[in-house]
């Protein structure tokens, strides 16, 4: 995606230090008029991070208290796992 270059972004964590993260994907949401961004630590890929971002590729938290829009990303995340799960298998049957 062109707003992070490398497929990476800096964010800087509760101590105030930069960390290197990797990009897992984006998307835009219609409904909340935000872009998001999810990301993980290469250090451990198992915890996916999530936050809105702007044109300029600034990161926002995603309230804690909003349940109704941390359930949509939880489910974009879902279809894009499943989406990446089927990609896989279907691979596997034409090799």
């Amino acid at each position: 995606m062109s707003e992070f270059e490398d497929n990476s972004i800096i964010v800087i964590d509760d101590f105030g230090n930069e960390k290197e993260m990797q990009i897992y994907f984006t998307f835009d949401s219609e409904d909340y008029g935000k872009s998001y961004v999810l990301f993980y630590d290469p250090a451990n890929e198992a915890e996916i991070f999530a936050a809105a971002y702007d044109a300029e590729g600034n990161l926002f938290p995603i309230e804690e208290e909003d349940q109704e829009e941390w359930n949509m990303v939880n489910e974009v995340l879902e279809a894009f796992n499943n989406e990446e799960e089927n990609d896989e298998e279907e691979g596997d049957e034409t090799a």
